[in-house]
């Protein structure tokens, strides 16, 4: 079966000369479909540098990136939008939702891109919301939820348009240890029903909920091994 995340020798060079940085040094790894892989690091470590070109807001200056497949660097403007949009789901740490706009209309968002029917939006965005447990929180605006129940509306949001890759940076940054317990405990449902995610923090009980644990240093991956009794393989 094809990885949904195939990275090879990915390397990211910003400046030249004496202000050369390698934000990410040969970083190569592969990430099967239904994995919960975390990514730590200090900061400084490439990990945010990591989730803008895997999510495929940046461009690696060497290396190869394939999301399901598909070298991204072979994709026009137009088509990257396009895997934004409907191959990733984003979760980011400052929820980016609209206010005085329903939970429901939030999560349509994505959908409405894609020119889909009202009623079919509705009803996907209600099943979305429903995996999250917030359903009955659907007319709710951002600011009539809690810290905690605003990321998991970010979180259907981001399941709304069925991605390959879930895709969630520091998604517990801004929240308290309660609202940080419901947030993970539906990304491990999510992954329980199949769910590839990869999340990006700096928080060790955060990672320590992952299946497979990739740390970074300096750019480079110093360490790649899983955490779960599900899986009974070490990696490198």
């Amino acid at each position: 079966m094809t990885p949904v995340l195939d990275v090879r020798d990915l390397t990211k060079i910003y400046g030249d000369g004496d202000t050369e940085v390698r934000a990410l040094d040969s970083v190569s790894f592969q990430a099967e479909r239904g994995e919960y892989v975390a990514v730590m690091g200090r900061s400084g470590s490439g990990k945010s540098t990591l989730m803008n070109i895997l999510g495929c807001l940046d461009v690696p200056t060497s290396g190869t990136y394939l999301l399901d497949g598909v070298d991204v660097s072979r994709l026009t403007d137009a088509q990257l939008a396009l895997v934004r949009n409907r191959r990733i789901g984003f979760v980011f740490q400052a929820f980016n939702l609209i206010p005085r706009t329903s939970a429901v209309a939030n999560v349509e968002l994505p959908l409405a891109y894609h020119g889909m029917k009202a009623a079919e939006r509705h009803r996907r965005a209600m099943f979305s919301l429903d995996l999250v447990g917030l359903a009955d929180r659907a007319d709710h605006e951002p600011n009539q939820l809690s810290g905690g129940q605003q990321q998991r509306v970010a979180v259907a949001r981001a399941l709304v348009t069925e991605p390959a890759l879930l895709l969630a940076d520091e998604p517990t940054g801004n929240l308290d240890s309660h609202a940080t317990e419901e947030v993970l405990s539906v990304f491990d449902d999510l992954n329980a029903a199949g769910r590839t995610i990869v999340i990006i923090t700096h928080e060790p009980e955060v990672g320590a909920r992952a299946d497979r644990l990739i740390k970074l240093l300096d750019g480079r991956i110093v360490s790649d091994s899983w955490q779960s009794g599900r899986h009974a393989v070490g990696a490198q």
